[in-house]
């Protein structure tokens, strides 16, 4: 299998590290969405990253559809995200909060990095901020909720560990947050960046400012 897309990317680094804990290997292509968007497009024809090419030569084209087939390939005992049930909801819930504020931090990266600081929409972007803090805030709230335990769901890892801690540490780093803000949220964050798997997919965001 072939995985496309730069590591410092929230969704195509959950991919890895993924693939890394279910034992899946893969051939890396380190291609940007910018400098290399004809090469993706052969594969994507929405130039977007991950984009998960497998032997028989078929593109999954999106996070979570390549997450569904890695863990349909892993077979439910090892499967990251949980079947079923209220637990499945509740993994679903905690991804989505922060994907979602990983989408609105992109968001942020993207008018500094292209947009002229005049023609920035401010009231906009402050609502992005605005949404992104807040699911940040929830997370934390619910990483505080889990007392002492290690594990969102339980002692197993899972997609929820994966996920959360790739989205927070993209947000932290490439928004340079103050990691004290969410303190819950960063011990769980901090106890899986030090795990093999994600220290060996880590790629700090970097985005030129304009002025």
């Amino acid at each position: 299998m072939i995985l496309i897309g730069m590591f410092d990317s929230p969704f195509v680094r959950r991919v890895a590290i993924s693939m890394r804990l279910l034992g899946f290997d893969f051939e890396h292509r380190n291609w940007s969405v910018g400098k290399d968007q004809d090469d993706i497009r052969r594969y994507n024809p929405l130039g977007r990253v991950p984009t998960l090419v497998l032997d028989d030569g078929e593109a999954l084209i999106e996070s979570s559809a390549i997450l569904d087939y890695l863990d349909e390939c892993a077979g439910p005992e090892r499967a990251l995200l949980p079947l079923r049930g209220a637990e499945r909801r509740r993994a679903l819930r905690l991804m989505a909060l922060a994907t979602g504020a990983a989408d609105k931090g992109v968001v942020q990266l993207y008018e500094s990095a292209f947009r002229p600081a005049e023609k920035r929409h401010e009231p906009w972007l402050a609502r992005c901020r605005g949404q992104m803090h807040d699911g940040l805030r929830e997370l934390d709230r619910c990483a505080a909720a889990l007392g002492n335990r290690d594990g969102w769901l339980g002692e197993r890892l899972t997609q929820v560990e994966v996920t959360v801690t790739c989205a927070t540490t993209f947000l932290h780093e490439a928004l340079q947050l103050d990691s004290g803000q969410y303190p819950a949220l960063m011990r769980q964050v901090s106890r899986c960046e030090a795990l093999p798997a994600f220290r060996a997919f880590h790629q700090p965001f970097f985005v030129p400012r304009s002025g």
